[in-house]
């Protein structure tokens, strides 16, 4: 398919996306690291969850988005760079990260739908990108 100059090609909304994702998982691994030092610094922080199916301890919560906003953001950079790795590892990490923000839900129900959001557009500019990437 050809394209006319100054339109954009069937892949730009993707290629534009996928950078833009890996400022998204950037960013998003910054506010994970938050999370987690508000979690760990004081329980009073989150309100009480009464009894929910996948309730942990806050203590537990505030590691686990502290691990996972330090591994984000570096893969978010790697996607930055273009590394192939980065890219596959965006998409199982986005994927993780919903899975975590749906069980977050009760904590915190606004950040939790956004990061949400953000996580399955992840997945989207990501899978759906094919331009070249560098193999380091």
């Amino acid at each position: 398919m050809t394209t006319t100059p100054g339109s954009a090609s069937p892949n730009a909304w993707a290629t534009g996306g996928s950078a833009f994702a890996g400022v998204l998982m950037a960013v998003n691994g910054v506010f994970s690291v938050f999370e987690g030092i508000a979690a760990l610094s004081k329980d009073e922080v989150y309100l009480p969850v009464g009894d929910y199916t996948f309730k942990f301890d806050l203590t537990a919560w505030g590691w686990i988005h502290l691990i996972l906003g330090v591994i984000v953001f570096a893969v978010g950079v790697a996607i930055l760079k273009g590394i192939q790795w980065g890219r596959v590892a965006g998409v199982v990490l986005a994927a993780i990260s919903v899975i975590f923000h749906f069980l977050w839900l009760p904590y915190q129900p606004l950040w939790a739908l956004i990061a949400i959001a953000i996580g399955v557009f992840v997945i989207w500019a990501l899978c759906t990108d094919r331009e070249p990437v560098r193999h380091i």
